[in-house]
């Protein structure tokens, strides 16, 4: 059996990626007019964006399954006008884009070509690369924008599937018969194979259509390899088959394995749901503790609000909570697991842990206040030797999510301005003295030309919490400063503002936290 592919997080539901789209959708789009000159047949072919370039090296700006256009500027003179002339350059432009991974090739034959250059045809029949006339009538940023049109039908329509198959799987594990009924929901939602494994590999329950001898015994294999391993999730690839495994909880020794012949964008999230509902559901629970938080999560996933289930998740001390804090937490060096992240969470006090990602998540219970009102400031998780972390205030249940956003917005302001621990900022404020409605109609009038890009906001809040800071405000979000400056001068272009202005930014910042 080849060696499986073990990825290195834990096995969590998450948002699946975009699917991809067939290039043949976009050469029956009319209103188009694409043409395919030569290459791989469209029906085998996904694109996952379109990229346009003139550089004669395209490599260094391709991630890879993009559509590259081009209009040919790059041809050197003489090179492509006269049959013979330039195999050298086109197959060198040609083997470059296969290098990088790009999926076709899109020329434009106007305004610098009349038709597509031989050499450049018979260059992309050799490597295989699928070419693609662009009409004159059509132009670049349509060709995108139908890329990205078709891009978001998928994305919606794969969605839909993940969230109808959530809710399946949610009311198959309230049946009297949960484990049976989850593998035979997940089988169905996967057109294929899924089997529960328990210790020492022993098939337990199975639901789906029986594989082949060989692919049944590499699956069986799989789900061992993670028992003996501290990976949780494993992949690989038999007859055609895609399996894989997931760990079930950590030392309960149950693996559940899922075998299709195909795998959509959307199947490790739908595998990873069922995953969480049978380590729920073959759990020892031991601890009358543990138990109520296994409620806590099940009621979570069948529609409950954070406030009902929050009096089962107690307190190391045996007692409820009326408020908690939410942290988001970086390692100085390196990326966390799950060993280093509960490691955190009990020197947090809390075993309410999230390792998903780069960034870990605790929900840290918030102690009695001593007397009535808020907190003292600066009450609260104290900094971590080796995090960095971002603290929100101490809130409700009901308002988790809110307190989980400005937990990240501290953690961010925290690692661009090099300090252990940010918290989110509580006490009382001038703003606080306009009435909640009044404040949020004017922020929303204020903000709206920029409010329908997410990236826009993000930004403004992000640059003017660190001052007007590019280099910091670059950190804070991930991008390069110059992507700072130019969203921020859209910003000033669409609010139609000086942001230099400190009375400007004042009220940009007042508008800002009432969104």
């Amino acid at each position: 059996m080849p060696e499986p592919a073990v990825p290195s997080g834990p096995a969590t539901p998450a948002t699946p990626p975009t699917p991809p789209v067939p290039l043949a959708a976009l050469l029956a789009r009319e209103d188009l007019g694409l043409r395919q000159v030569t290459g791989a047949p469209v029906a085998d072919v996904t694109i996952h964006g379109a990229h346009t370039s003139e550089m004669s090296d395209p490599y260094p700006y391709l991630l890879g399954g993009e559509l590259l256009l081009t209009a040919g500027v790059h041809i050197p003179p003489g090179a492509g006008r006269d049959a013979g002339t330039g195999a050298g350059y086109f197959d060198a432009y040609v083997s470059r884009i296969v290098a990088a991974g790009g999926a076709a090739l899109g020329f434009g034959v106007a305004p610098v070509h009349d038709t597509v250059p031989a050499e450049l045809v018979a260059a992309c029949e050799r490597h295989g690369l699928p070419l693609v006339e662009v009409p004159p009538r059509t132009t670049f940023s349509g060709v995108a924008r139908a890329v990205w049109q078709l891009m978001g039908r998928a994305r919606t329509a794969e969605l839909r599937r993940v969230s109808e198959a959530q809710q399946a799987l949610a009311a198959a594990a309230a049946r009297p018969d949960p484990v049976p009924s989850v593998l035979r929901r997940l089988a169905g939602r996967l057109d294929g194979r899924a089997v529960l494994y328990g210790p020492e590999g022993a098939e337990i329950a199975a639901a789906g259509r029986e594989p082949a001898g060989e692919v049944r015994r590499a699956l069986a294999g799989l789900a061992r390899f993670v028992t003996g391993h501290a990976s949780t999730t494993a992949t690989d690839t038999v007859a055609g088959t895609r399996l894989a495994v997931y760990a079930l909880g950590a030392g309960q020794d149950f693996v559940l394995g899922v075998a299709a012949a195909r795998r959509e964008p959307g199947d490790h999230t739908i595998a990873s749901v069922a995953a969480v509902l049978l380590s729920l559901l073959t759990g020892e629970q031991r601890s009358g503790t543990g138990a109520a938080r296994s409620s806590a999560l099940v009621r979570l996933l069948l529609g409950a609000r954070p406030e009902e289930v929050a009096p089962l998740l107690g307190t190391a001390d045996g007692e409820d909570r009326a408020h908690w804090y939410v942290v988001h937490a970086r390692p100085t060096t390196g990326t966390p697991d799950p060993i280093s992240a509960s490691a955190l969470g009990a020197a947090l006090g809390s075993p309410l842990v999230d390792p998903a990602g780069d960034v870990v998540r605790v929900l840290v219970p918030a102690p009695p206040a001593p007397a009535p009102g808020p907190l003292p400031r600066g009450h609260g998780p104290a900094p971590q030797p080796g995090w960095t972390l971002g603290v929100s205030a101490p809130v409700a249940p009901g308002e988790w999510p809110a307190a989980d956003a400005r937990a990240a917005r501290a953690l961010a302001r925290a690692r661009a301005t090099r300090v252990p621990l940010v918290r989110h900022a509580d006490r009382p404020a001038l703003a606080d003295l306009v009435p909640d409605g009044e404040a949020e109609a004017h922020a929303r009038a204020l903000l709206g030309p920029v409010a329908a890009v997410p990236a826009l906001t993000e930004t403004l809040r992000a640059w003017l919490s660190l001052h007007g800071s590019w280099d910091r405000t670059a950190v804070a979000l991930s991008v390069h400063r110059n992507t700072v400056r130019q969203r921020i001068a859209r910003c000033a272009a669409l609010l139609d503002a000086d942001l230099d202005d400190p009375d400007v930014r004042m009220e940009l910042w007042f508008a800002l936290r009432r969104t």
